[in-house]
């Protein structure tokens, strides 16, 4: 098993098909750290929780949205195992959280 690190900022294409095992499931983990929860048409489920998260403040937000990130990806893609969340600040957004995920994948 290899840990990787992946952001919804790492998602500049998609590639459907994709072959590579490591590469499919961090696409994936990708869209789910991009995607709010309600946003999918026919899988409203499908995505991040982040209506009760959003203008809180730091200190309770980052572990709100850990438990998010942590409840998604253990649902939507189970081939990847959660390892924890690190945050940096958006450069172009002062302010803006953007979390990174580590997860641990099997290849």
């Amino acid at each position: 098993m290899s840990n990787y690190l992946v952001s919804a900022n790492d998602l500049t294409t998609i590639s459907l098909g994709e072959q590579d095992t490591v590469t499919s499931v961090l696409q994936n983990i990708a869209v789910i750290l991009s995607t709010p929860k309600g946003t999918v048409p026919c899988y409203r489920e499908f995505g991040i929780d982040i209506a009760n998260i959003l203008d809180r403040p730091e200190n309770v937000a980052q572990p709100m949205l850990c438990a998010a990130i942590k409840e998604a990806i253990e649902r939507f893609e189970p081939r990847a195992t959660y390892m924890g969340t690190t945050f940096k600040e958006a450069p172009d957004t002062p302010g803006r959280m953007l979390p990174v995920v580590e997860v641990s994948i099997s290849a």
